[in-house]
């Protein structure tokens, strides 16, 4: 059997206000931008990685209001699970980040368990750890 991670959802309070922190501040791809009716989301792909995205969309989208509303409390809280990505270069993904205006949660360090890592709050408050590879 052969299994890989084709996509997973990362909520936000709006897509357009995420979109240059995940594109520019990390490097993604837009690989698809898909409106339904009120609602709209992104979907952004690893470069070198075939068919594995990160999709982005708000707490109402598809679900029901109670659902949402509920989502949308645990994003306001930053009560989500947090993100963490492999990157080749921390230092210049960190100032690329750094200078789009993010939240800096923990500047690039050595930490005592292996990883060099840092880690921001994306526009939305989702915590998003960076690794260097």
């Amino acid at each position: 059997m052969t299994i890989a991670l084709q996509y997973c959802n990362i909520t936000v309070n709006d897509v357009d206000e995420s979109l240059p922190f995940y594109r520019d501040g990390l490097g993604l791809d837009v690989v698809n931008d898909v409106a339904n009716g009120p609602y709209r989301w992104l979907s952004l792909g690893v470069p070198d990685q075939d068919g594995l995205a990160i999709t982005l969309s708000v707490p109402h989208a598809g679900r029901s209001q109670q659902d949402g509303d509920a989502l949308q409390e645990l994003l306001a809280k930053g009560s989500l699970p947090f993100l963490v990505f492999g990157v080749d270069d921390l230092d210049a993904t960190y100032e690329r980040v750094l200078a789009l205006g993010a939240e800096v949660l923990q500047e690039p360090i050595d930490q005592a368990w292996g990883p060099r890592d840092c880690a921001f709050r994306d526009p939305s408050g989702n915590t998003v750890r960076l690794n260097q590879k």
